[in-house]
């Protein structure tokens, strides 16, 4: 330990012996600590995103004791400490409004703290690239130990699952296919441990991405919360985050831009939520990663679908982690990916999951026999979205991803709300429907509404899918043809809004183009026409958030954090 003493950050504070050494030292002795714990050992950050308004992230503190045990079997000094926590289900108007705030807290209590590496616990949707976000534009030593899902929920005999059979079940109230009393029960069969979606919704397919990264133990992505092997992996975790210290393993040097070709490729494999593409390249701006939009085409569309998982399939996480988890997934795909990335425990993604044996076929495909030739992500362009738009063609209806049909335009959320379902609303299966002003400022924050319900009459009907675009989002547990993150968005503009009733769109997904039929002429007119709304807010968090962030093409982060900051801190004195 003495030859890497000089070599800690915390030193800087610990290791001194003069008036600010005295404060540093005493202060934290009223927690217990003796004197041999400042002798130079590496000082390890718990980040704890737990909170009882995170329902996903509930199980966190005990996780950090697991944690806090390998940090001290390996001789580190364990100092935990909470970050804002980023609950989907509660928080309005939506998580995303606040991710990049609570990434800037976690690099500056990173940053302002005598902490030598980090253990990043996370799990709720936002909570995972808010904290991976903010610690790598820190760089320092730093390994992730995700909650995990919650177990398969039992509702009259079948598995149901988080988010995704929401969307139906609600459906299906609406038409009076199920009574209010079917309704209530089914919310307590869904939830029934602890754990995030257990769905490939976004906290999974966030999993998913932080294992592919190579940021945490292998198999970490797939164990459910409440197994005991979850409270294990954090123990190991809080072992290795000493050991990273000691070998100088820091964030850039495991997140190259293989790796993020790795992450681009796994994800399309496992039916990835489409969240991933923004929280993706917003990470990667914080390294100067060069990642664009059009990799995810390039990289990920023309990769098999392995992973048989909802909504793109019909099993859970949990069936997952018993079919053998993504390392399985990851050595299917070994001939595309580049095997000798390093990962969190010093070895390679290829040595990592060389003999992951498939325990269910069922659940995970070979690459020979995959579920779908061809499932990732795919980017669109066009006049309708000059920066680019997504859809998930594995969650679509495939009679829809080439389809030509009248617009039917909602100028936002809350005019939505007041008409989808009125009678008189003229609309038919055919019809393209349009949702504006829902993106980054539009809304503001980028919400997931982009698989908005069908107007009513038409379920009704047993229509089940229509084409939905919009400069929103879409909740990873969410199914349908639906054309997201269109940029720009309304707000500042875009083509989206400039788009009327009775105009005709064109979807071409296998052509990725998506077209607005309306002449260049009539479109200069209407945007001579177009008059920017109010802002949201002048004062706070909300203004700042306006002025700065950026647009879904480069993943809603702030113009002035792309780039690591590094962890020197430039006074010394309180």
């Amino acid at each position: 330990m003495d030859n890497n003493k000089s070599k800690l950050r915390s030193q800087e504070w610990f290791g001194r012996f003069d008036t600010l050494g005295f404060i540093y030292r005493s202060w934290l002795k009223n927690q217990g600590h003796p004197d041999h714990v400042f002798d130079g050992r590496p000082v390890i950050g718990i980040c704890n995103t737990w909170s009882e308004l995170t329902p996903c992230n509930g199980h966190f503190r005990v996780l950090a004791e697991f944690v806090r045990r390998g940090v001290y079997e390996a001789g580190g000094l364990p100092l935990e400490f909470p970050v804002m926590s980023l609950g989907e289900v509660l928080m309005r108007p939506t998580t995303m409004l606040f991710r990049n705030l609570a990434s800037m807290e976690v690099e500056e209590v990173i940053r302002a703290n005598p902490l030598d590496g980090v253990v990043l616990l996370t799990g709720c949707d936002k909570t995972t690239p808010s904290c991976l976000m903010g610690a790598a534009s820190v760089d320092l030593p730093t390994i992730v130990v995700n909650g995990g899902p919650m177990l398969n929920g039992k509702y009259r005999g079948r598995d149901i699952g988080s988010g995704t059979d929401v969307w139906r079940l609600s459906d299906d109230l609406r038409v009076g296919a199920i009574t209010m009393e079917d309704y209530l029960e089914a919310e307590s069969c869904m939830s029934r441990s602890d754990g995030h979606c257990m769905t490939m919704g976004t906290a999974s397919t966030m999993a998913c991405m932080v294992e592919a990264l190579g940021l945490t133990l292998p198999g970490a992505a797939a164990i459910p919360a409440s197994d005991s092997r979850r409270r294990k992996l954090a123990h190991l975790s809080g072992r290795r985050i000493v050991e990273m210290v000691k070998e100088d393993l820091r964030l850039s040097q495991i997140l190259t831009r293989p790796a993020f070709e790795n992450a681009i490729k796994i994800n399309a494999a496992v039916g990835g939520s489409t969240n991933f593409v923004l929280h993706l390249l917003a990470i990667a701006g914080r390294l100067g990663i060069d990642l664009a939009l059009d990799d995810f085409d390039q990289l990920g569309s023309h990769m098999p679908l392995l992973v048989n998982l909802m909504p793109s399939g019909e099993f859970l996480m949990e069936d997952f982690f018993y079919a053998g988890g993504l390392p399985v997934v990851i050595r299917e795909l070994q001939d595309h990916l580049h095997n000798d990335a390093i990962t969190v425990n010093g070895q390679s993604t290829g040595e990592n999951c060389a003999k992951a044996p498939n325990y269910n076929q069922s659940v995970i495909a070979s690459i020979e026999q995959p579920f779908q030739v061809e499932a990732g992500l795919t980017v669109l362009r066009g006049n309708l979205c000059e920066k680019g738009a997504i859809i998930k063609p594995s969650a679509a209806t495939p009679a829809l991803l080439k389809h030509r049909g009248r617009a039917v335009v909602f100028s936002d959320y809350e005019d939505y709300e007041a008409r989808i379902d009125l009678p008189d609303l003229d609309v038919d299966p055919d019809c393209v429907l349009v949702l504006q002003n829902v993106g980054p400022k539009g809304y503001p924050g980028m919400p997931e509404v982009g698989n908005f319900h069908l107007p009513k009459k038409l379920l009704a009907q047993g229509v089940t899918d229509m084409v939905r675009i919009s400069d929103a989002r879409m909740s990873g547990t969410a199914f349908g043809t639906v054309v997201l993150h269109a940029a720009p968005e309304a707000a500042v503009g875009g083509t989206l809004a400039l788009v009327r009733d009775g105009d005709m769109i064109e979807l071409d997904v296998p052509g990725r183009c998506l077209h607005l039929d309306v002449t260049e002429a009539e479109l200069a007119q209407r945007r001579a026409m177009w008059q920017p709304r109010p802002p949201h807010s002048e004062r706070g968090y909300v203004n700042l958030f306006l002025n700065h962030v950026q647009q879904a093409d480069t993943g809603v982060d702030f113009d002035f954090l792309v780039g690591k900051s590094g962890a020197g801190v430039a006074h010394g004195n309180h």
